[in-house]
């Protein structure tokens, strides 16, 4: 059976779906990023990680601002008007371009002990899972808005997972 994704008459489909399929990253992610990218190459000079070089930790650090901002809440970054998690991906591509280019400082801490320790973790949450296999309702912003509106239209959402 043939590969559907080849198209028979055109030898081109044959050679180009073996290649880096770029088609599978999102183009508003990309353009987003490029926005994120033009900031910085703004402020601090374009491409200026590939000419000086970063330090891991900095964009470790920064990534995980954006991403833990955005988990509490915050949607945009108030500095630069862009998506948290667009700011954080623009972070991992310097610190990503740097290490492929040889241009990054690895101030990462000593490695752990257990090269295993995310696995070992995984499996303790799976035993109290286990222990637990019915999960009390999560209190989520969409809930706590949801019951907010149906409270405002005189409708009860009580659930049962309610502390008292």
């Amino acid at each position: 059976m043939s590969d559907e994704r080849i198209k028979a008459s055109n030898p081109k489909d044959a050679v180009g779906t073996g290649k880096v399929p770029l088609s599978t990253i999102s183009g508003p992610v990309m353009g987003e990023v490029g926005l994120a990218m033009l900031e910085g190459a703004r402020k601090y000079g374009r491409h200026n990680y590939r000419a000086i070089g970063v330090r891991a930790s900095v964009y470790h650090d920064a990534s995980m601002r954006h991403l833990l901002a955005w988990w509490e809440g915050q949607d945009i970054d108030p500095d630069s008007g862009l998506s948290h998690i667009t700011k954080a991906i623009a972070s991992l591509v310097v610190l990503r371009d740097a290490m492929i280019n040889d241009k990054w400082s690895d101030d990462r801490p000593p490695a752990v002990a257990n090269p295993n320790w995310i696995a070992d973790l995984n499996a303790k949450a799976a035993e109290i899972i286990a222990r637990y296999p019915v999960a009390a309702e999560s209190f989520t912003q969409a809930r706590f808005e949801a019951e907010a509106r149906a409270q405002f239209d005189g409708t009860d959402t009580q659930t049962s997972g309610a502390i008292e």
